[in-house]
């Protein structure tokens, strides 16, 4: 059996993130590539889609301008043949001023021909931002669930 392509993906992307080692992570991205972060573009412009390996690596190297990746801590995974699905629990700090940050992503891979094809990311931007911020987020109640 072979090495599925998310471990060779997701060694590459965190060497490229916290090393800037980006050349073997380029060999894993697939020239067409279609990718998208969801969150807020506006506090976090890294986020957002991206077509074309070379947009890409330029989203990677600001994810990498902005964040140092502590641990990642896989919840669930789904494992095709030429796909993935995880839930993940990702701890960082900035980069800038050394703040942990913790988040969880929900990630869903496509691969062709062992190259990263499709990709997409739900962020728990919710959280995220309030730990951006250092402090809670006060939203006025719009309804009772009792």
């Amino acid at each position: 059996m072979t090495e599925h392509s998310l471990w060779r993906l997701s060694h590459a992307l965190h060497r490229a993130i916290n090393e800037r080692h980006f050349d073997p992570l380029a060999e894993l991205i697939d020239d067409d590539i279609d990718w998208a972060i969801y969150g807020p573009i506006d506090m976090f412009p890294f986020l957002g889609a991206r077509l074309g390996k070379e947009a890409v690596l330029d989203a990677i190297r600001q994810i990498a301008d902005h964040v140092r990746i502590r641990k990642l801590e896989r919840e669930t995974l789904m494992l095709g043949d030429s796909t993935a699905a995880t839930m993940v629990r990702c701890a960082m700090t900035t980069q800038h001023s050394d703040k942990p940050i913790t988040t969880r992503l929900a990630q869903f891979l496509q691969f062709r021909a062992g190259k990263l094809a499709r990709l997409r990311i739900l962020i728990d931007t919710f959280d995220l931002v309030e730990q951006t911020l250092g402090h809670p987020i006060d939203l006025p109640r719009i309804g009772s669930f009792a």
